[in-house]
């Protein structure tokens, strides 16, 4: 089974995306699962790192067994632009998941990277993957944690992405920096794991050139 991702934009995706008709067709074209990352009412108070000249409002990822093509087609008359990648999934940390469409616990980051031209793809994985995910696991109060590698663009206008990667946190982590990287109220362990964390983003590339959209969990199996 392919996982594809795409990127949202259009107004009040939180009601197009959500309807059943739009299951029933992402169904009929193929896919058996679906995931809504919507940037939604529930975490408002979220911080947002906008790249795109209008913001992204929703990462929905598929899971199919059909074409591409046919997934795109379903989403793209529901909103008003889509870009989308099929992507490797690694999973450092499963978070629960129920398949029934209600909304998951939490605050859901995705971040969308991008390589810098500075680093092969092969080096940029390493440090990524290898160096990298050890240290976001150690200094953030995370309890799901998804990295997805870009394998090609599926949509025409996709513009150059390298991966999409979800991290789940403790919903009191939109106003609680404590709670974000689970330094238990202590400043100085606070601190500590910043400089750390983002010493390793650094290292990769992820401290810019990015899109960070908070959002809302909802799953649901098509089958």
């Amino acid at each position: 089974m392919t996982k594809l991702m795409f990127a949202l934009w259009g107004p009040d995706l939180t009601t197009a995306l959500h309807v059943p008709a739009l299951r029933d067709a992402l169904a009929a074209a193929g896919a058996e699962r679906v995931q809504l990352n919507v940037d939604d009412e529930h975490v408002a108070a979220a911080m947002r790192i906008p790249t795109f000249a209008e913001p992204i409002g929703a990462i929905v990822s598929v899971w199919t067994c059909g074409a591409a093509e046919s997934v795109v087609k379903v989403l793209a008359g529901v909103v008003t632009r889509v870009a989308g990648w099929e992507v490797e999934e690694r999973r450092p940390i499963d978070p629960p998941e129920v398949w029934d469409g209600t909304r998951g616990q939490g605050l859901a980051n995705v971040a969308v990277l991008r390589r810098p031209a500075e680093l092969t793809q092969e080096e940029w994985l390493r440090r990524w993957l290898v160096d990298h995910t050890p240290v976001a696991i150690a200094t953030q109060a995370t309890f799901g944690y998804l990295q997805n590698v870009v394998v090609r663009p599926v949509t025409e206008d996709a513009p150059p992405v390298s991966a999409l990667v979800e991290e789940l946190f403790p919903i009191e982590g939109m106003s609680d920096m404590h709670a974000f990287y689970g330094s238990g109220g202590d400043a100085a362990e606070l601190d500590a794991r910043l400089t750390r964390l983002m010493t390793s983003v650094a290292r990769f590339g992820a401290d810019r050139d990015l899109d960070l959209v908070p959002t809302s969990r909802y799953l649901y199996s098509l089958t």
